[in-house]
């Protein structure tokens, strides 16, 4: 039986009715689960065929794997990528990524308000290769294309900075990239694609952490690059020189034959399987996890004992205009609050009943997390400084229960502190 992969219908339908490439013997409509580590050929030509990219078979689960990439097949139609490649990680995400574009002597021009990993990726990690972070204001346009120079790999930032809630004008500063040949490689976990079109905001590569939103549920680990095939590889110093087979640019290729293969973060297909079943009701998931935010932050306002409720749609935010410009519905599901002291903070969150303690994003669950002893905790006060994280700040992700329950929790546990 043949089918229609052609990107076609509304969000969700896209990604419901995408097929895997080859029917399966027994008419399955959810997509398999081959848990083999490798794959039979009929002879010796076709195996070095695949091997060789000359034919899209798999050969070894580390390298491809026909549930991994049935996954990755779902995330090309919900983001209109033209390639995709999925990873055991967002970290791994990251990692690959810039593995594959950057090399001793460049440097990464970044905002310093990251996630505490992928900081200190940069500042240290990456550090030791001989490759330069640049942390600028994203904020300040002429301090973002000053820091740019001809060894320049990429412009990096957070769709939606976490926790800090800021959004970075990236229509503008991908016309300065443009500019100056440097492609625009995005964080976009915070907003999944049916919040966004990455394409219109100048976005050349996505890395997510589908271990978020798409997992649906926080299910398993994953992380996906996201290859729209806008930048011209040709200006980047390492790539220049890499083959370009047809519908795989440069950078895709170089990722895909040599430093995915070699640095082995590759995903389970179990993890694949789960997480191509959670993209079916991501966009239902998201537009409730989003819509309930809102309208906690809002009400959360009126509270005495909070300092400050930070969401980018609410009035009193300084990225209101750009939130509203860039994304689709409600800036997505996470907000936070700031109270008088590091000590209120525990209070508040040791007196929580429906919010979970716990790390993670957008699990079906909400969660509550204090990021300065936590997820920034090892770092010196001066790194916390440069990243801008408050010891005063809660960060909240809002899950699928009623927005009363998760009200009265707030307000029952401020009433303790």
């Amino acid at each position: 039986m043949e089918h229609n992969n052609s990107p076609q219908g509304g969000f969700s339908t896209r990604i419901i009715r995408r097929h895997f490439a080859k029917p399966d013997a027994h008419g399955a409509i959810t997509l398999p689960i081959y848990k083999n580590a490798a794959f039979e050929f009929p002879d010796s030509e076709s195996i070095a065929a695949a091997f060789q990219f000359r034919h899209e078979l798999h050969t070894y689960t580390r390298i491809s794997n026909p549930t991994v990439a049935g996954f990755e097949d779902k995330v090309k139609a919900a983001s209109g990528a033209e390639n995709v490649v999925a990873l055991a990680s967002g970290m791994a995400a990251i990692a690959n990524t810039f593995m594959t574009i950057a090399y001793a002597g460049c440097n990464i021009v970044a905002s310093p308000h990251l996630f505490g990993n992928t900081f200190a990726f940069f500042k240290s990690t990456l550090a030791e290769f001989g490759v330069e972070a640049r942390f600028v204001n994203t904020d300040n346009l002429d301090e973002v294309a000053a820091a740019v120079d001809q060894n320049t790999c990429a412009f990096f930032c957070e769709i939606l900075t976490n926790p800090h809630l800021e959004i970075a004008n990236l229509p503008e500063i991908a016309k300065i990239m443009r500019a100056k040949h440097v492609p625009m490689v995005i964080d976009t976990t915070i907003i999944p694609w049916c919040g966004f079109e990455a394409k219109a905001c100048g976005i050349d590569v996505e890395v997510v952490s589908t271990t978020k939103y798409i997992s649906g549920g926080a299910t398993t680990m994953g992380g996906v690059i996201v290859d729209h095939g806008t930048f011209d590889w040709q200006h980047n110093r390492k790539l220049a020189k890499a083959p370009q087979p047809k519908g795989m640019s440069q950078f895709m290729f170089k990722l895909k034959s040599e430093i995915a293969r070699n640095m082995g973060a590759c995903m389970p297909p179990d993890t694949a399987y789960l997480q191509a079943l959670g993209m079916e009701t991501l966009q239902l998931r998201y537009e409730k996890m989003s819509d309930t935010a809102y309208r906690l932050a809002q009400r959360l306002t009126h509270q005495k004992k909070i300092v400050k409720v930070s969401y980018p749609k609410l009035e009193a935010s300084a990225y209101k205009a750009l939130s509203d410009a860039l994304f689709t519905g409600n800036p997505g599901a996470m907000l936070t609050i700031s109270l008088e002291s590091k000590e209120a903070c525990y209070r508040l969150m040791d007196n929580l009943h429906v919010f979970r303690r716990a790390t993670n994003l957008f699990d079906n669950k909400s969660l509550a997390i204090h990021p300065e002893s936590t997820i920034y905790g090892t770092f010196s006060q001066e790194m916390k400084r440069v990243m801008g994280v408050e010891p005063e700040l809660i960060r909240l992700s809002v899950g699928l229960e009623e927005l009363e329950d998760l009200a009265a929790d707030i307000e029952g546990a401020l009433s303790k502190v």
